[in-house]
């Protein structure tokens, strides 16, 4: 079989900026299409079927989905991180023996949650009072999402490994074609054949599945450091191991979100179909942002832990400061952009005017407070690049879930609404900024120590 020569970014040599960049689009290029479907299935739902199938996979749904892909993801970092480290140290049996644990994890992994996931998600839609209305479509949507998730898992793994490697433009290419055809599907199966909220969650489990055959045939094809062989899928103690322990913390971080999102879901549900439809429509265009700054916060991940693999604190460091900067840029901007073009944005889901007013209130009380998130996002990534997960959990556990929790149930009450509800989001990432530029300060200091125990 003839395998595929890829040159990948050489993020421990060259100038930063340069490097980073080239790392970076390819990387929000993907982020942006796999939005891009997600938010095709909402504009088809919402234009074509109506607004409880939009707030149905947009709602609840939407929510729960977020946690536990959002739980993998976590721990599929894990792998990340290691495998940019032993990349960066060019140790090719240790870097192999973390790739097969990684897919044998996620193989193993999809089978747990699906069985789990078909069986609970009733009653995790009522844990949440998901609107009756749309309890029907919420449930058929889990239902076959979760049937599928092997895909979803066997893709974010595959991705992660890549870009852990420096290779961010096959991830890229796959997401497009996962992209178009899930447009495609979406068209055929919903407005075509009337197939509703049904035919939305095929099209995406179906484009999933072509995303995944590809990312598992780049990787077998491979010459570089790292092949995929499916013989060699299994667990290795040491590996396993290395990736629960970084992975754990940090998939324990994005449930920590999800469940604090989930908690707001729970508020916002009970003031209506019309403000749940408005939140389902304001996530993915708030989901712009979310995208653009997760790929800052992956390159950052990437080039700390290869550099830190290799013993190069200076690049790391740099590279942090980059990102900082491109980071608070590109927030900015899209601050802008949303506050000056939301009413059209939100017009693109629904052309019911009560709901896209809701939704432009919550766009004022979010939107200008991006720029604090970047300071979570890359620095929590830079430690995690490093192998350093466990306190910047427990900052996520303390500033965006405990804290957010107490002013859902101890200042919402005082002045019950939407704003208040909202107004949990800039209020917690600004305590958590703080608290992580903090330690950032304090443990970049202490890198070349934390390298010399890594290596001994």
């Amino acid at each position: 079989m003839k395998k595929e020569t890829v040159t990948t970014n050489q993020i421990t040599e060259g100038v930063i900026w340069k490097q980073l960049l080239l790392f970076f689009f390819p990387i929000v290029l993907g982020t942006f299409f796999q939005q891009l479907y997600n938010t095709a299935d909402t504009i088809v739902v919402g234009r074509f079927v109506s607004k409880e199938a939009l707030a149905a996979v947009g709602g609840s749904a939407a929510q729960i989905v977020g946690l536990i892909v959002g739980f993998f993801v976590g721990l599929a970092s894990g792998a990340s991180v290691i495998i940019s480290q032993f990349y960066g140290a060019k140790d090719r049996a240790q870097l192999n023996r973390a790739l097969h644990t990684a897919f044998a994890f996620s193989i193993v992994g999809s089978i747990f949650i699906t069985a789990l996931g078909i069986l609970i998600a009733p009653w995790l839609l009522e844990l949440m009072h998901t609107p009756q209305e749309t309890m029907a479509d919420a449930l058929l949507y889990l239902r076959i999402y979760f049937a599928g998730i092997i895909f979803v898992f066997i893709y974010n793994v595959g991705s992660s490994i890549l870009r852990a490697m420096g290779d961010s433009r096959r991830p890229l290419y796959y997401l497009i074609v996962c992209c178009i055809l899930n447009i495609v599907l979406d068209i055929v199966l919903v407005i075509v054949f009337h197939m509703g909220v049904a035919g939305v969650s095929i099209a995406t489990i179906f484009s999933q599945g072509v995303s995944a055959v590809l990312i598992t045939r780049a990787l077998m094809r491979s010459d570089d450091l790292y092949q995929l062989e499916f013989r060699k899928i299994r667990f290795h103690k040491s590996a396993l191991i290395s990736l629960i322990w970084v992975g754990c913390p940090t998939g324990i971080q994005s449930v920590l979100y999800s469940v604090t999102n989930m908690l707001i879901q729970t508020f916002l549900n009970n003031l209506g179909t019309d403000t749940v439809a408005a939140w389902s429509a304001f996530g993915k265009i708030d989901s712009f942002y979310w995208m653009v700054n997760s790929a800052f916060g992956i390159a950052v991940t990437t080039f700390v832990g290869q550099n830190f693999g290799a013993g190069k604190y200076d690049r790391m460091k740099k590279s942090v400061r980059i990102g900082l900067c491109m980071g608070l840029c590109t927030a900015l901007t899209l601050t802008l952009i949303f506050y000056n073009f939301g009413t059209p944005l939100f017009r693109l889901f629904t052309s019911d005017e009560n709901v896209v007013s809701i939704g432009m209130q919550m766009l004022h009380h979010v939107a200008p407070a991006y720029c604090l998130f970047v300071f979570i996002e890359l620095l929590s990534g830079a430690l995690r690049g490093t192998g350093d997960v466990v306190i910047p959990m427990l900052i996520t556990c303390f500033g965006v879930c405990l804290l957010r929790i107490a002013w859902l149930f101890f200042i919402v009450p005082l002045a019950p609404g939407l704003n208040t509800i909202v107004l949990s989001y800039p209020v917690t990432w600004a305590i958590t900024a703080v608290m992580f530029i903090v330690y950032y300060c304090y443990r970049v200091k202490k890198w070349p120590k934390s390298y010399a125990k890594k290596t001994a």
